[in-house]
């Protein structure tokens, strides 16, 4: 898994317990902060998931290439 992938991660897991925290204490701001943290979160682990994949597949190529 590549760093952005974990970090991505890592950022969704953060952005739920505020969301939830948010919910519990009542806090508008804090939920709609942990929200938008945790839909960050998500597109950076898409990214990170989407280059892993343009790496593998040109990795591919190139073996391919190499027969």
């Amino acid at each position: 898994m590549a760093k952005q992938e974990t970090r991505g991660k890592v950022k969704k897991v953060k952005g739920r317990v505020k969301e939830a925290a948010g919910i519990l204490t009542g806090d508008k701001s804090l939920e709609r902060e942990g929200s938008h943290q945790r839909t960050a979160g998500a597109v950076q682990e898409s990214l990170g998931k989407a280059r892993r994949k343009v790496g593998e597949l040109v990795d591919g190529v190139g073996k391919a290439i190499e027969k």
